[in-house]
């Protein structure tokens, strides 16, 4: 793994976006996000949208032994419809890191990071696994331009609580 960037804590704004979100399991995550990446991107051509950022694939129930709950996006302010559904980012403190390859070795190095420096993920424990208020990985790379996996550059981040929330 190379580490770009971070880990350290960065302020995000509210940032805007469309996804598709599912339930799958851990097992074949990937390979469910590289199909929604696809429709994804039909979805925008089809509909004529070029002005989005960043693709990023959000994490918003862990459950490494069952299933997770997750969602594909894309930076717009354009509107979703029922497939695609528009969604928010929440602004706030977040653990940050820049890296590329290796994404389990980046994710157990920040949270790792964040345990280590004071901070707590601002999540809480669901009967279907660990919930995140926002924990997501940006594709810095464009996945359109670049179709080594192990090329892109990746910017993962997870929302931290507040301090004074246990």
């Amino acid at each position: 793994m190379e580490i770009v960037e971070g880990p350290r804590l960065v302020a995000l704004p509210e940032i805007r976006y469309v996804g598709i979100r599912v339930v799958t399991p851990f097992r074949g995550m990937f390979a469910v996000r590289d199909k929604l990446m696809a429709e994804l991107y039909e979805w925008l051509d089809d509909r004529g949208v070029t002005d989005f950022g960043h693709t990023f694939f959000r994490l918003h129930v862990i459950d490494m032994d069952g299933l997770m709950d997750v969602e594909l996006g894309v930076i717009t302010d354009h509107e979703g419809d029922e497939r695609v559904r528009p969604g928010i980012l929440p602004a706030g403190d977040y653990a940050s890191l820049t890296y590329v390859n290796h994404a389990r070795r980046a994710n157990r190095t920040l949270v790792e990071w964040i345990r280590d420096n004071g901070h707590k993920a601002d999540s809480w424990d669901v009967s279907a696994g660990e919930q995140f208020a926002c924990r997501y990985e940006a594709y810095l790379t464009d996945p359109r331009t670049e179709r080594m996996k192990t090329r892109w550059q990746v910017g993962l981040n997870i929302q931290v609580a507040a301090p004074d929330r246990p």
